[in-house]
């Protein structure tokens, strides 16, 4: 109703747009002028009644019909602006507000638009001075200088940044917020007793808080001066004693100085503070874990520990993708799906959430459920192509060929052209799945788009040339592209078995044997697909009875196909047919 409201309204004004000559009326082009503003403000204030109404995409239509009447109205282009940032066009709102300040230079608001956007897209120097400008112009408007120095500081001009904030301060007086970013700007330079210069200020004209006393000794701990913090620790605690800050920098004091029984317990008892805020405890209990899963009894401990900051924090997702991801780690799998549900039920747009379910399913196997996340997931977020790759995967498990390469097609289809890593991946994907597909041209086909787009994809590299090995096609490119995987990763006993394999086929049965050796070396999964190589090479290269022992080794490992019995009951080699491969 909205957009025909819109195509009315400029059906009206193009129709109406002549007027009628009059005795007396100013000359013809003022007279045009004056009807194209007429018209400009109709249609303008029309737009702004729309957006208004939540109706952006009429408001829109009507705005860009503005521009078309008069290219130089700021005030369109500043709605405009608007429109390109929440369409998330940043550039194209950076263009409009520049030209609106262009047009009409004396307008605050546009300038300061500007200026935030160029800060907000990290333009620094241009941020920089749009503010100054604006600080010229408009020297009552104190608070510009802290953006200011924002900008100098994000743009490295750590002194100008300084400087500015000095100059505030003289317009002020000293605060907590200024002093606080001189003491961050300070330290950034390591002028560490600059930096203690302004805490101590703070700590003088705020004796009864703690916190900067705790700060001035977390910065003598840094410099391991573990005496004088100390010192200034045992001083906020005569301040403030239930300061849970206090408690956080004693464990890590305990830490530094070789005492982490002490230090442990000063973690524990931070936990379970009520004032300590749930983002510090979800930083310590992050560090903390990783402390205690060193023993079987610290696990315990700390799924204990995790059990009451739950009950304290109940509402806090967070801190249930944090205990989700460590019962997983322990192996208890149903209780980590349990926290993941629990986390995605409470936060259905939190995508960090969904995809630690997703993991969870892919990771244990569950390819229904791996395929029933993906297939919401990207209903909640339609323009991310992980989604199609994960549902590629599960449906590639599950040998629904077909369907795993429409996700990943339809995937590629949402991947800008830019981002060339991850269209390589995909198309990684489509050749491994086409090879299965025993579609040997197209698989090879899309090994070729791939490394069109990232020539050092290993992963690509490996299958590619592992599968030509099969083949026995362009051995001598598939030993190039292995020789690359070997080089970026030279303990990966999969590469290593693939280099091997290519040699084999070459009919280099020294070199077969010396990289596939080291394959087995390297291997840490019992891999029965290396033992059976192994066994191929050895007997080749005259080893038959070491062959043999491999061959069981395979298939003691979980191997089991007609060629390898046969091998096994004839005690000889033999090629496996291409149903095989």
């Amino acid at each position: 109703m909205y957009m025909k409201h819109v195509c009315y309204i400029l059906l009206w004004m193009a129709t109406g747009a002549s007027l009628t000559p009059v005795a007396g009326q100013k000359p013809q082009e003022e007279r045009l002028r004056a009807a194209n503003q007429r018209k400009l403000d109709y249609i303008f204030y029309e737009g702004i009644n729309l957006k208004n109404a939540g109706k952006n995409d009429a408001a829109y239509e009507l705005f860009k019909h503005c521009l078309e009447i008069d290219s130089t109205s700021s005030a369109v282009l500043f709605e405009l602006s608007n429109f390109y940032l929440q369409a998330n066009h940043p550039e194209q709102a950076v263009a409009c507000l520049k030209k609106a300040v262009t047009y009409q230079p004396d307008n605050f608001t546009y300038r300061l638009a500007l200026a935030a956007i160029l800060l907000n897209l990290d333009m620094y120097g241009e941020a920089a001075d749009a503010y100054e400008a604006l600080i010229q112009d408009y020297p009552d408007k104190i608070e510009l200088n802290y953006y200011l120095a924002e900008a100098f500081a994000q743009q490295g001009e750590i002194d100008a940044a300084i400087r500015t904030f000095d100059l505030l301060e003289t317009m002020i007086g000293k605060s907590e917020q200024i002093s606080m970013q001189k003491f961050r700007l300070y330290t950034l330079l390591e002028e560490t007793e600059k930096a203690f210069e302004e805490l101590k200020r703070l700590a003088a004209k705020y004796p009864s808080d703690a916190r900067y006393l705790i700060l001035i000794g977390d910065l003598y701990l840094e410099r391991q001066q573990t005496d004088e913090a100390l010192a200034f620790y045992r001083k906020a605690y005569a301040v403030d004693p239930e300061n849970p800050y206090y408690t956080v920098s004693m464990a890590n004091y305990y830490e530094s100085t070789g005492n982490p029984t002490a230090a442990e317990e000063q973690i524990r008892t931070a936990l379970v503070n009520d004032k300590l805020e749930v983002e510090v405890k979800l930083t310590i209990i992050s560090r903390y874990v990783r402390q205690l899963q060193q023993s079987r009894d610290g696990a315990q401990t700390v799924n204990t520990l995790f059990e009451t900051l739950l009950e304290q924090h109940p509402e806090e997702v967070e801190l249930k993708l944090i205990y989700g991801s460590l019962l997983a780690i322990q192996g208890n799998m149903d209780e980590a799906r349990f926290q993941f549900q629990l986390a995605v039920e409470m936060a259905p747009d939190k995508e960090k959430a969904w995809q630690q379910l997703l993991n969870l399913a892919l990771q244990t196997q569950n390819m229904d459920e791996a395929i029933r996340i993906s297939k919401h997931c990207r209903e909640l977020f339609p323009q991310e192509p992980a989604y199609c790759y994960y549902l590629g995967i599960a449906c590639y498990q599950q040998k629904r060929y077909e369907e795993a390469i429409d996700m990943y097609v339809e995937g590629l289809s949402l991947i800008p052209e830019e981002n060339r890593m991850l269209r390589s991946d995909f198309y990684g994907q489509i050749g491994d799945i086409r090879f299965q597909m025993k579609q040997t041209d197209k698989a090879f086909a899309a090994y070729e788009e791939a490394l069109k787009y990232n020539e050092r994809n290993i992963v690509v590299l490996n299958n590619y040339g592992y599968f030509l090995s099969l083949m026995k096609q362009d051995l001598d490119k598939a030993e190039r592209m292995s020789a690359q995987c070997i080089k970026a990763e030279p303990n990966n006993a999969t590469y290593l078995d693939t280099y091997a394999w290519i040699f084999f086929v070459k009919g280099n049965y020294t070199l077969a044997k010396m990289y596939i050796e080291n394959a087995i070396e390297k291997d840490r999964n019992n891999s029965a697909e290396l033992f059976d190589h192994y066994g191929d090479i050895l007997f080749l290269y005259g080893e038959k009875e070491k062959a043999f022992q491999q061959w069981l080794k395979a298939k003691e490992a979980g191997k089991n196909t007609p060629t390898l019995e046969r091998k096994i009951a004839e005690k000889t080699y033999l090629e496996a047919p291409n149903d095989e491969k």
